[in-house]
């Protein structure tokens, strides 16, 4: 079993997201429904992180898996 996640893409993933609906960001990197999480990492060490919308708008989820500021992107991508 891997204890590092799959490097899902070396950029953020910019998405629309509606203030006070939970989305399910992928801590695997193994998604087929980047940044979101699908299942894939059922019987792995991981899950998925949750995340609540504070308002309507475009943020920015981390597609490498790194970031320190879990989902959103920090720009560690830029240093792998």
């Amino acid at each position: 079993m891997s204890t590092e996640p799959v490097i899902a893409q070396k950029a953020p993933y910019a998405a629309e997201v509606v203030g006070g609906k939970d989305y399910w960001w992928c801590r695997c990197g193994q998604s087929k429904k980047q940044p979101y999480c699908d299942g894939s990492h059922k019987g792995t060490a991981f899950a998925p992180v949750k995340y609540t919308a504070e308002k309507d708008g475009k943020v920015w989820f981390c597609g490498c898996k790194q970031t320190s500021r879990q989902p959103m992107c920090d720009g560690t991508h830029s240093k792998i």
